[in-house]
C-alpha cells in the first residue's frame, strides 16, 4: 500500500483546508486510516483516525469540534476537513494505514503498518 496525502497549504487563522490520503491498493473497507501531524521540533502526534467500516471514529482533543475524518469508498481516498484553523495547527501532515485494527493503540504512531509522505499545513496568525 502506498499513501499519498495532498491538499495542504498556507491559510489564515480560521480559514479551512480539506486534506485528502489517496491509496495505491484497496484501502476503505481493509484498514484503519489514520491522520498525524508533527511540528518542527515536536514529536508526530495523532489527530484523527477512522476505522476500515468508517463506523469508529477518534479524534484528539485538538481536533474535536474543529477537525471531520471521512472516507470516500468509490473514490478510495480518506479525508480530513479542518475548519477554524489556528496557528498551532501549522505542521506536516501525514495519513497512514494499519490492516484491520481498530483499537486504543490507533492513536500511536507505531501502530500503523503503512505511511504517507506528508502534506505541510501553515497556519498564520
Amino acid at each position: 500500500v502506498q499513501l499519498q496525502a495532498s491538499g495542504g497549504g498556507l491559510v489564515q487563522a480560521g480559514g479551512s483546508l480539506r486534506l485528502s490520503c489517496t491509496a495505491s491498493g484497496r484501502i476503505i473497507g481493509e484498514y484503519a486510516m489514520g491522520w498525524f501531524r508533527q511540528a518542527p521540533g515536536k514529536e508526530r502526534e495523532f489527530v484523527a483516525g477512522i476505522s476500515r467500516s468508517g463506523r469508529g471514529i477518534k479524534y484528539a482533543d485538538s481536533a474535536k469540534g474543529r477537525f471531520t475524518i471521512s472516507q470516500d469508498k468509490y473514490k478510495n481516498t480518506v479525508s480530513l476537513q479542518m475548519n477554524s484553523l489556528k496557528p498551532a495547527d501549522t505542521a506536516t501532515y501525514y495519513c497512514a494505514a494499519v490492516f484491520g485494527r481498530w483499537d486504543s493503540a490507533i492513536i500511536s504512531a507505531p501502530a500503523y503498518e503503512y505511511w504517507g509522505r506528508g502534506t505541510q499545513v501553515t497556519v498564520s496568525s
